[in-house]
């Protein structure tokens, strides 16, 4: 099967320009088919601050009602997507900006209200891998903002780090791909203060060890789970990097930490 590196990058990296034109030059050179997965959360807050709309976030997730949807929309799906497309194309990457929506690729519901509405927040049920993977044959690298549409033609903001994995998950139907969470730490950390303290490899029963002893908690317990979850679906290898050594990770040289079943 043909190798595929699906990329989700976000954090702070997103947020700095120095550090995310650093990342998109490694990316660049990256071999082979590619596919980028990104976030924006940051700088949404601020448009959002400056257009007057209130920000609400519960356990780490931001409420989107449909002012804060029109935010994200402009920023995700507008600013940092085509930012990073711009790029990318004076790097000799013929990227090509998407949401969800376009050509019909990641389809979501609207996620059911609970104890919490989360608004216009999607749940992914459907990838066309089929549309992607013609993108990719025709030389393209996509690069995903993390909006998905609904069968009612509604925008939805969407976890990119679920988007990316759910998308890596589909594309093993032709091809092994290698899922790359990258960010401003090293990896997955023992101690959160120490960028070095890097757990080389994560076993499903570590991961349950670090969490019950609360090593492992907060906003890396969603991407984890998502982590995981994409290598029991078909995923050929997880690894979660500093977007600096994202080069070495893909490479294998040992960098950030790899999850293993």
């Amino acid at each position: 099967m043909t190798p595929l590196t699906v990329i989700k990058i976000g954090g702070n990296v997103i947020d700095n320009p120095a550090a995310l034109s650093q990342f998109l030059t490694a990316f660049a050179k990256l071999p082979g088919a590619k596919i980028l997965v990104h976030g924006g959360g940051k700088i949404a807050t601020q448009v959002a601050e400056k257009l007057g709309v209130q920000t609400t976030m519960i356990e780490g997730r931001r409420i989107t009602d449909q002012p804060m949807l029109d935010v994200v929309t402009m920023v995700y799906g507008g600013l940092v997507n085509k930012q990073i497309v711009a790029k990318l194309q004076t790097l000799e990457v013929n990227a090509i900006g998407l949401t969800g929506a376009d050509a019909g690729t990641v389809l979501a519901q609207k996620r059911p209200v609970t104890a919490i509405d989360y608004g216009f927040v999607g749940d992914i049920i459907d990838v066309d891998s089929g549309r992607i993977q013609a993108m990719l044959m025709q030389g393209l690298t996509p690069v995903y903002a993390p909006l998905t549409y609904d069968q009612t033609g509604s925008l939805l903001n969407t976890n990119a780090d679920t988007m990316a994995s759910t998308i890596a998950v589909d594309m093993t139907q032709r091809n092994a791909v290698t899922l790359v969470y990258c960010f401003e730490k090293k990896g997955v950390l023992t101690d959160p203060d120490d960028n070095d303290s890097v757990i080389a490899e994560l076993t499903p029963k570590l991961y349950a060890e670090y969490k019950a002893a609360g090593t492992i908690n907060k906003g890396m317990i969603p991407k984890l789970d998502n982590a995981f979850a994409a290598l029991q679906n078909g995923v050929a290898k997880v690894i979660i990097c500093h977007a600096d050594e994202v080069g070495a990770a893909v490479s294998q040289q040992g960098a950030g930490t790899v999850l293993s079943q």
